[in-house]
């Protein structure tokens, strides 16, 4: 009897382990909660990258940063970036300009003053030098495109302030 008394126990132990399961506040970030999603990996046909820390401060969210040309003589500067669901940067500009190539999921792009532009795989946008303006992923999808630095001799970047949320969903078409 001892050894089915066991067994039972044991049984409802294992049972009641699996349904029942720690609930957390919102607001509490526990070490056994489960890994942050990665980029699907049929996105675009250019590698993802690395998690972009050296610029996360300047996104709302998380980015992935793959350099594509790799040879400084030609002194053009591409990079795969590829931005998690409502993932968008900061508001900036560059003195050299940047060209756009959208090559996975969907995402917008702004300019100060003007109307959101959805991307979507093969628009192109250019951006003139000083233009202030952001992109990023929709609200609901992944999105990567290439950034071409121009005139990379010259080209530096003016970091502003984030866009904040309702920028960003009126961008979206989705009004808080």
């Amino acid at each position: 009897m001892k050894s089915k008394t066991r067994l039972h126990v044991l049984l409802f132990l294992s049972i009641a382990s699996i349904i029942i399961i720690p609930t957390h506040s919102k607001d509490m970030k526990s070490e056994t909660s489960l890994p942050q999603s990665l980029p699907p990996k049929n996105l675009s046909p250019f590698p993802t990258g690395n998690a972009n820390t050296a610029y996360e401060k300047y996104f709302s969210g998380r980015s992935w940063l793959a350099p594509l040309a790799q040879d400084k003589a030609l002194a053009v500067p591409v990079a795969n970036v590829t931005f998690e669901p409502g993932c968008r940067n900061n508001w900036h500009s560059h003195t050299g300009g940047q060209i756009l190539i959208a090559v996975g999921g969907r995402g917008y792009y702004q300019e100060k003053g003007k109307a959101a532009r959805e991307l979507k795989p093969g628009d192109v946008v250019e951006i003139a030098p000083g233009i202030v303006h952001w992109h990023g992923a929709s609200p609901d999808t992944w999105f990567s495109h290439l950034a071409i630095e121009c005139n990379s001799k010259s080209n530096k970047n003016t970091w502003l302030e984030p866009v904040s949320d309702a920028e960003y969903m009126q961008a979206a078409g989705k009004q808080k």
